[in-house]
């Protein structure tokens, strides 16, 4: 059965169908804004004022549906790993922890850098280790593209996106270490 609130989406509809954008790692971030504000507005809860009491809960659902997929497909991450995992992938990030050995290797040394940036109190070297995330997070961003948008091999790419993750998780304890620092400083 097809459920509609002034045009958005049926039941079932994966992030990217509901915003008629294609099963993808890049997207054009601007026509995803567009799309969202046109779907967001449609299913806006002041919208259904006079509505009955079941209209009201199908709108809040459809917007709570709209405003979840626009999180997902905005974070490159998130939607790598939504990607994966639409291709039967999980990445499994709670309860898999294999990871290549180089990238452990940089694990090991991005944690004992940042344990001697903190004890140093020097943001010097949090400035260095943050730049080095940086490049490794654009770095992985660029070989989930070509992992799933140029080869179509998700299950490489669910690996690729725990490693991501960690790289993300770094780059929170670097910018927590710089407002202790900063906080220390003040």
């Amino acid at each position: 059965m097809r459920r509609v609130v002034h045009g958005v989406g049926v039941a079932g509809e994966n992030h990217f169908s509901l915003f008629g954008l294609p099963e993808q790692f890049s997207q054009d971030s601007d026509a995803l804004e567009r799309t969202w504000r046109v779907l967001a507005a449609k299913v806006h809860p002041d919208r259904y004022e006079t509505a009955t009491p079941a209209e009201k809960r199908l709108a809040m659902q459809w917007a709570s549906t709209v405003n979840e997929a626009y999180r997902v497909l905005k974070s490159p991450l998130d939607r790598a790993r939504y990607l994966c995992e639409l291709a039967g992938h999980d990445v499994q990030a709670e309860s898999n922890t294999r990871m290549d050995g180089a990238f452990l290797m940089l694990q090991m040394e991005w944690r004992e850098r940042l344990d001697e940036a903190r004890e140093a109190g020097d943001a010097g070297l949090l400035d260095e280790l943050e730049n080095e995330i940086e490049q490794a997070r654009a770095d992985m961003q660029a070989a989930v593209a070509t992992l799933i948008d140029g080869r179509d091999d998700r299950a490489a790419a669910g690996a690729k996106v725990r490693e991501w993750m960690f790289i993300e998780k770094m780059s929170r304890e670097v910018q927590a270490a710089r407002h202790v620092l900063t906080d220390r400083q003040n």
